[in-house]
């Protein structure tokens, strides 16, 4: 279980081809306090710490997390939102976050708002249930809030803003149009989506 508030951004140094996916990814964590089993999300999705050393962890991608993420994602040189699993007791910064990837969205517009930047979204009909003006939503690990959602006929588009210290310490200060990020839902959205489907049956 994550907060949706990065505490670092790691590089992926290497890459292996086995049966999964072996990534090896540069961190600026004291890796002797991780230990192997522990979970770390990067950039949104759960992942298994199966090695470390001084400077890195590694973890095994499957490849259904590869079908479900971001394209481009696995790659060496990538930067990568990390945060660690919370611990009981933690203050929840942001809101619930799994670390289990919904869906990806594609950025269509990054615009200036003071030093802010308004960044819209289009996202699959699938999700956009999902998706409410001023509910939560995590993207690529960030715990960030709608602005607004737009309906279309075949997509939906949303916004969210990035204030000044969120562009600096996440890789989300570097999107452009056209960049894929992974998306995670509102854990509460879907379990009230579940509930309300049994209601109309």
């Amino acid at each position: 279980m994550f907060t949706g508030i990065v505490t670092d951004i790691g590089t992926i140094r290497q890459i292996e081809q086995r049966g999964d996916t072996r990534v090896v990814i540069a961190t600026g964590y004291d890796v002797a306090t991780i230990d192997l089993g522990a979970s770390i999300s990067c950039s949104g999705i759960c992942l298994t710490v199966v090695d470390k050393a001084p400077g890195w962890f590694a973890v095994d991608v499957s490849n259904e997390t590869r079908s479900r993420t971001a394209q481009g994602q696995w790659t060496e040189g990538r930067p990568l939102n990390l945060e660690r699993a919370m611990k009981l007791g933690d203050e929840l910064g942001g809101h619930i976050v799994t670390g289990h990837i919904d869906g990806v969205a594609e950025v269509t517009d990054v615009t200036a708002d003071g030093d802010s930047r308004r960044i819209a979204f289009r996202i699959t009909p699938e999700l956009a249930p999902f998706l409410a003006p001023k509910g939560s939503v995590t993207i690529d690990g960030v715990s960030l809030t709608v602005n607004a959602v737009e309906d279309a006929a075949n997509d939906t588009l949303f916004t969210v803003n990035l204030i000044p210290h969120t562009q600096a310490v996440t890789t989300l200060g570097a999107l452009k149009a056209g960049h894929a990020v992974n998306v995670e839902i509102d854990v509460l959205a879907r379990y009230l989506q579940r509930m309300e489907h049994y209601r109309g049956r």
